[in-house]
């Protein structure tokens, strides 16, 4: 009996072994043969206790698996296509750029373009979830060493967005910097396909509206246009926006005509008509030297068209409107 047993364990490893004699001939009967004779279980002693004998069982097992495991065909191996990968983002890109020309024919966002004609107010952020706050990214002095801190979360029932922090405008100890004492929080600017650039059309409207309750702190809202190849990182259009604090909403109206233009933080004394086609992103920063905390929650934020306001600019100091100023 056990002359059977090992006949039959030595058949099944020689079964199971890698034959590299379909290479070559000289080596496929030793390499057989040495497989058939060392990896083989030793037959068990009628003299061992059940113990032994579960414990071998338990290491033939385990073999057997092993061996399993190295024979695997390939076709059970996963695969990884970068080629396929690469393909599908093109092919999503490129269907992004047939939607992007065919809604430019139809319409703004592919609705008919008479309606887009007779509308007279639209919102353009609401935070209704996370993927809204995923539009904003918020920034503070720390960035230069400073100390304030400022968040960004959803409000109560997620209905609005509530930032908050801490303003400090102490001046770090670098011996470079001379103010400190900042937090804002700035729109992500559109970007179509291909990573190319987008830009908010607003043309058609002639003031800024917006749904905030705040803690009575005045807010610089900034706008910034995209008319470069490289956006000009410090050159923006400015206006103050004054919360008056307490429990209830207030509703904000600014025209676009009162924006004034400003460089690294300076206004200028050239003063620029705002691109209302060429906006790509939108921004709130506080900046009122009053250390202590803060919040603004904000509803929506929207455009819209004010038929009472005739202003299209507001600053005489203009190239445009006085030329003999700055010649």
């Amino acid at each position: 009996m056990a002359l059977v047993l090992r006949f039959l364990n030595g058949a099944y490893i020689f079964r199971h072994c890698p034959k590299p004699y379909a290479s070559c001939p000289y080596l496929g009967t030793r390499f057989a043969d040495y497989c058939s004779s060392s990896l083989q279980k030793p037959v068990a002693a009628s003299g061992r206790t059940s113990s032994q004998r579960k414990s071998e069982g338990d290491l033939q097992g385990h073999h057997q698996r092993e061996v399993a495991l190295d024979i695997a065909s390939p076709e059970e191996k996963p695969e990884v296509s970068f080629d396929k990968a690469i393909k599908d983002e093109i092919k999503d890109n490129f269907r992004r750029l047939k939607d992007d020309i065919v809604n430019h024919w139809i319409g703004p966002e592919g609705r008919p373009l008479h309606e887009v004609l007779m509308e007279q107010a639209k919102v353009v952020w609401q935070f209704r979830g996370k993927e809204d706050l995923d539009k904003w990214v918020v920034t503070s002095d720390k960035s230069i060493g400073g100390r304030s801190e400022v968040f960004l979360k959803m409000g109560k029932n997620n209905q609005s967005a509530l930032l908050y922090g801490t303003l400090s405008s102490e001046v770090p100890k670098d011996g470079e910097s001379g103010r400190s004492g900042y937090c804002a929080m700035i729109s992500r600017i559109p970007r179509g396909p291909f990573e190319k650039k987008r830009a908010y059309d607003w043309s058609q409207f002639n003031t800024l509206y917006l749904r905030v309750r705040g803690d009575g702190r005045p807010w610089m809202v900034n706008i910034r246009e995209d008319t470069d190849i490289i956006q000009r990182k410090n050159q923006m259009y400015s206006y103050f926006m004054f919360t008056r604090g307490g429990p209830y909403w207030q509703e904000v109206k600014i025209p676009f005509s009162k924006f004034f233009f400003s460089n690294q933080g300076r206004i200028r004394d050239a003063q620029y008509q705002l691109l209302l086609d060429k906006i790509s992103s939108i921004g709130f920063t506080l900046a009122d030297k009053v250390d202590g905390p803060f919040f603004l929650e904000i509803d929506f934020i929207g455009v819209f068209t004010d038929p009472a306001h005739t202003e299209e600019f507001a600053y005489e100091n203009s190239p445009e409107l006085n030329p003999r100023l700055f010649k």
